[in-house]
């Protein structure tokens, strides 16, 4: 899930605790010198945790000289690893993915295990994560670690000028678009976090066999899907694209997640009167951005990753995650809350979140995303068989 623009960074939170070396130094050797950090945000993460890994440089200067930072779709960062890997010229040394790469990294033996974590470094994650979080962390299969978690979606956005009967279930919401042809759109799943999320929400809205299996499970997701295309003009390759079409009315209506709702609307590039809503019976498809390392990143630079990982772990590092409601709430480990952010993230949740979003989290189930070899394989069927398919 990439960010539209790059807010400027946080600030607001008084001073940067400097924290005694943490675990990845207590049974293993700190650098020889510091070392220079290449972190690749395949999800927009860095709107989350840029300001806390910029705190770590100034906390930790022994271990860190510098840090540089740089952007990627995530369908490419697996290949260009792999190629970097296959060369022994690794030069990336975190990626920061949703669970899109992460899933195609597993498939493709990308990442170092991390976990169990003989090192000691990284505090105990069962006991720090909220609960749906660490449901998310098995996902990773002890490759990546959670650092961002949020309960996501399906919901729709729409403009309510434009929309005077929103839809109340899947059903209605075909029926709409084929009343209003290309005024509805979505993003190509393997690249947008409302995309993916519609993609796995929409089993347990139709009620189809089996919502973890895409091959055999999905019958009327498939069938809803190649029927509602017949109505969609096209499928952006990012959220961002189609949230500035939403924005200057080339669409009225999307699908969206928490995040994708409210972050629009505090940078003004989706208008503030946009409403949203749940569809009758379903599930939040929940999600997560994880920490993950490539294999061919030299032992000592795991030792410092590692380190890094715990501190942005730690509550106070947590609380930047709030962000301007762009992975809504955001924090991954449990009581982090809102007036421990920074002002600037209270002011813009205060104005441009939703009283509803409280009860709609506490009172539908929380379900897991595919696991990452289906999800891979539901991508491809989407991309081969709706995405493709004649209108």
């Amino acid at each position: 899930m990439h960010k539209i623009t790059r807010r400027q960074a946080l600030g607001g939170m008084a001073g940067i605790a400097v924290l005694p070396a943490m675990g990845a130094f207590a049974q293993s050797k700190a650098p020889a010198s510091p070392v220079a950090l290449n972190i690749v945000d395949v999800a927009g993460n860095l709107a989350l945790t840029q300001k806390a890994i910029e705190n770590y440089k100034q906390a930790k200067p022994e271990f860190v000289s510098n840090i540089s930072f740089t952007k990627a779709p995530a369908p490419e960062l697996p290949g260009k690893l792999k190629a970097q890997q296959d060369a022994g010229r690794v030069d990336i040394d975190l990626v920061l993915t949703g669970t899109d790469a992460l899933s195609a990294g597993l498939e493709m033996g990308l990442w170092v295990k991390l976990l169990p974590d003989d090192s000691g470094a990284l505090p105990k994650l069962a006991d720090v994560y909220q609960e749906p979080a660490a449901r998310m962390q098995t996902l990773a299969q002890d490759h990546g670690v959670v650092v961002t978690y949020y309960p996501s979606g399906p919901l729709i956005e729409y403009m309510p000028d434009k929309v005077k009967t929103p839809p109340t279930t899947a059903e209605e919401l075909l029926a709409w678009a084929k009343e209003n042809p290309n005024r509805f759109l979505y993003a190509r799943p393997a690249n947008s976090g409302p995309g993916r999320t519609f993609l796995m929400g929409l089993p347990y809205l139709l009620g189809d066999t089996d919502p973890k299996d895409p091959v055999k499970g999905w019958d009327k997701t498939w069938a809803y899907l190649k029927e509602l295309h017949k109505y969609i003009e096209y499928y952006p390759t990012g959220t961002g694209a189609l949230m500035k079409e939403l924005g200057e009315g080339t669409r009225d209506m999307t699908v969206t997640t928490t995040g994708w709702d409210i972050n629009p609307r505090v940078l003004g590039v989706v208008p503030k009167e946009a409403a949203v809503g749940a569809l009758k019976g379903f599930h939040w498809v929940a999600d997560a951005h994880y920490m993950c390392v490539p294999k061919g990143v030299s032992d000592e630079k795991l030792a410092v990753l590692k380190d890094l990982m715990a501190f942005l772990l730690t509550p106070k590092q947590q609380a930047f995650t709030y962000d301007e409601g762009y992975f809504y709430p955001g924090p991954a480990v449990k009581d982090v809350t809102l007036d421990m952010a920074p002002q600037e993230s209270q002011d813009a949740i205060k104005e441009f979140g939703r009283a509803e979003y409280a009860d709609l989290i506490a009172n539908n189930p929380i379900e897991l995303p595919l696991e990452p070899s289906a999800m891979v394989t539901a991508f491809r069927i989407w991309d081969e068989q709706v995405a493709a398919a004649p209108k």
